[in-house]
């Protein structure tokens, strides 16, 4: 059995600059999705896709292997996960490299842990999953969320204005960290999320979505808390 692990890190990030190779509390910030991929003792493999030298050269540095720059065709704001993991494993393939499984580690994930790379493989084999992510439940009844038209205020759903907490559904959302699939299965799919899919669940301390400077510093002090700094 083999397995690899993708960190998809393109260049040319538009709302932090240089967002992937940005130092997080002393280092670049990919490079703890490296290393937790590499500590996992999970994977045969440990490679990032980008089309960026710098970031290549950065991920080479902390002991991921980069043997191909991504096409300029999965380059741009257009491309999905989907594109960049199918050239991926199609890249290997045409090298004689052949992968069970595959982890698709977002780089901005310094939260992320060993410990949930492991035991997502864990529920992925012994549930003969498509996939496993990991997922956090929401902090409020999505239910009663609310939109705005013009000055005023509506409900989505209405019915539940009354409904106790207690009786609606709990609801979830991706935790964005990353995703662990059987290749074979995602390549003729086509899909991550499938009729097959499962879950690991993580709490709102474990994750945190990087898209501004506000993000990036919730995520420093997440992981002080976490590691006690």
């Amino acid at each position: 059995m083999s397995i690899i692990a993708i960190v998809p890190a393109r260049g040319g990030s538009k709302r932090i600059s240089k967002k992937n190779i940005k130092a997080f509390l002393g280092k670049p910030i990919i490079t703890y999705a490296i290393e937790n991929a590499l500590k996992s003792n999970l994977f045969d493999e440990v490679m990032v896709s980008t089309d960026d030298k710098e970031i290549a050269d950065v991920a080479i540095e902390f002991g991921a292997k980069v043997p191909f720059l991504r096409s300029d065709k999965n380059s741009d704001d257009y491309a999905t996960t989907i594109d960049v993991i199918t050239e991926v494993i199609n890249s290997y393939k045409k090298i004689g490299k052949v992968f069970k499984y595959a982890c698709c580690i977002y780089p901005c994930t310094p939260l992320l842990t060993k410990e949930k790379l492991n035991e997502s493989f864990r529920v992925l084999e012994n549930g003969n999953f498509d996939c496993v992510f990991p997922i956090i439940k929401y902090g409020f009844p999505i239910q009663r969320a609310v939109k705005v038209n013009g000055n005023l205020v509506e409900m989505f759903q209405p019915e539940h204005l009354i409904t106790r907490s207690q009786d609606l559904d709990s609801s979830y959302h991706d935790a964005g960290q990353f995703y662990f699939f059987n290749v074979e299965k995602l390549i003729s799919k086509q899909k991550l999320l499938t009729n097959n899919t499962s879950f690991i669940e993580l709490s709102e301390m474990e994750a945190q979505d990087i898209d501004n400077m506000v993000d990036w510093e919730l995520a420093e002090v997440k992981y002080k808390m976490l590691h006690s700094i």
